[in-house]
């Protein structure tokens, strides 16, 4: 045999025509629109943002690989595009050092310490971007417009207001920089037609997402409402941009299709059950996490079989309970003794912690409502509030719930007013649950929240009296404003938290709502 002709290669044997760099390109042509589009409504500090993105990506990649004497990779356009997803989904007035922040770890740490390109288990624009958001959370959440904060589309929709769909599907919207959905959808239909990225993802990714807001959004298949959800929060990005990564998704396409789905399911999830407006970043990631276990247990077939394929990996015949690693079984064991030591504290504490939040609550109830010594129940009131059950109340005020509603009582019997316990769950960083007093007559005496966990400095500063005191007086559903009060019926929105703000006013109008409508009738 002649030697000297054989060619010795290791896998993969089957190789495409294109080469990564090509389609990286490709990509990179792909969301030159949106890029434009981003860059001329929100100026050149949007354009400043990319720039900086990329340059720091790029030049993260290649001081590692010059640190670590590899060979030079930026060359594949990888970092590039890296730069560019991360930039295009940052707020156009996002400071200057968070894009090359970001662009740091996620090339470095997502990327790099993992072997480079190839290797990482998420997608690197995530990473960073999930990254910044945890450690520069009022950085990454300021949207200005002219000089004035306000929230974006999906904040306005999961706080129950109407949005401008237009502008989000143009990309005029006050949100991220690459938030034009004709525009993405342009390039990323581009990327599809030319099979480079799978449609399997994208599109059950968008039907998922779309089908669980359909059952479970409370609007039902609402057109406008879904689409309103389906252009606002990164989902079109995060479908034909992001999950379609080829390093971080399932190879067959059974495996993508229940990717796809997972992601636009948890995606919704967190939409209208989650802290935050703006997560679907974070339904990417679980997907990515979960790609390994998908391509385990869902092999194509010109490759493998599935029958036996799991056992036929390893000579271990062992069944698979006597295969689990030690260290699992400790962890597990360490896990219950926490749990049930956990679970014994709280059974002693409960009756004490029961106690104190008692006295915590009744002490709010004094401070809206001065001259009570006792809070009686208000039958119509328990009554409306039992047939709520613990359910929206309304249909004007958010995500806003009617807790509890009691008579305030004198020493010698005497109303002295009305106290109710209402809770927003559309807060920025949670639920925000305050104690409103009202006068006989109906007008508020003050509010005292009892959960506030907004953020330091900004949402926090819904507790300062400066806020508070508007309320005092009203008598009437109130009207959140940015700037200077006009009407009676105004509260001006405390700056760079309008979320916040508008949480706390609409559980106010919520909580006269209420006295009027229930309370004042059954008098």
């Amino acid at each position: 045999m002649n030697t000297d002709v054989m060619n010795l290669s290791s896998a993969p044997h089957l190789r495409d025509r294109w080469t990564t760099p090509f389609i990286m390109r490709v990509v990179f042509l792909s969301l030159l629109p949106t890029t434009v589009v981003g860059i001329v409504v929100h100026g050149w500090h949007a354009a400043a943002i990319i720039l900086l993105s990329i340059v720091s990506a790029v030049l993260s990649e290649a001081v590692f690989c010059k640190i670590c004497r590899k060979p030079l990779t930026v060359w594949d356009g990888s970092a590039v595009i890296t730069g560019l997803l991360l930039a295009l989904s940052l707020s156009p007035s996002t400071p200057l050092y968070i894009p090359v922040i970001g662009s740091v770890f996620a090339i470095v740490v997502a990327k790099c310490f993992f072997g480079g390109l190839g290797k990482n288990f998420i997608n690197p624009a995530l990473a960073g971007r999930c990254f910044l958001l945890i450690s520069f959370g009022r950085a990454m959440s300021t949207f200005a417009v002219d000089g004035v904060s306000s929230a974006t589309p999906v904040a306005e929709l999961a706080a129950g207001n109407a949005v401008d769909l237009t502008g989000m599907f143009l990309g005029t919207s006050n949100a991220v920089i690459g938030s034009s959905i004709l525009a993405l959808l342009v390039g990323g239909l581009v990327l599809w037609s030319m099979d480079i990225i799978h449609g399997q993802i994208c599109f059950s990714v968008l039907g998922a997402f779309t089908v669980y807001l359909g059952l479970f959004g409370g609007q039902g298949f609402d057109p406008l409402y879904l689409a309103a959800h389906l252009c606002g929060g990164g989902v079109v990005m995060g479908a034909f941009f992001m999950a379609t990564d080829y390093v971080t998704s399932p190879v067959s396409r059974l495996g993508q299709f229940i990717y796809g789905s997972v992601i636009g399911i948890l995606g919704a999830m967190f939409r209208l059950h989650g802290s935050a407006a703006d997560s679907f970043s974070y339904s990417i990631i679980i997907g990515n996490l979960l790609t390994p276990l998908i391509d385990t247990y869902i092999v194509q077939k010109p490759f493998a079989y599935r029958k036996n394929a799991l056992r036929g990996l390893t000579a271990d015949k062992r069944p698979l309970w006597q295969r689990i690693p030690k260290p699992v079984i400790a962890l597990v064991v360490i896990t219950i003794l926490a749990g049930l030591a956990l679970s014994g504290v709280y059974t002693v504490t409960k009756d004490t912690i029961d106690a104190q939040q008692e006295e915590a609550r009744l002490a709010s109830y004094k401070v809206v409502c001065s001259g009570a010594e006792t809070f009686e129940a208000i039958p119509a009131a328990q009554e409306a509030i039992g047939q709520l059950a613990g359910g929206t109340y309304g249909s004007s005020f958010g995500r806003v719930t009617i807790n509890e509603a009691y008579a305030g009582k004198t020493a010698s019997g005497e109303l002295a007013g009305y106290v109710l316990s209402v809770t927003s769950a559309d807060g920025f960083d949670g639920n925000i649950t305050l104690a409103l007093g009202l006068t006989p007559e109906g007008a508020v005496t003050g509010i005292s929240f009892t959960q506030l966990t907004e953020t330091p400095g900004m949402g926090m500063r819904a507790d300062e009296d400066s806020f508070k005191s508007q309320f005092t007086g009203k008598n009437a559903v109130l009207k959140l404003v940015k700037g200077d009060v006009s009407a009676d019926n105004e509260i001006a929105a405390i700056s760079g938290a309008s979320i916040t703000s508008g949480a706390v006013t609409n559980a106010v109008s919520a909580g006269i709502d209420f006295w009027q409508n229930i309370i004042r009738e059954a008098k």
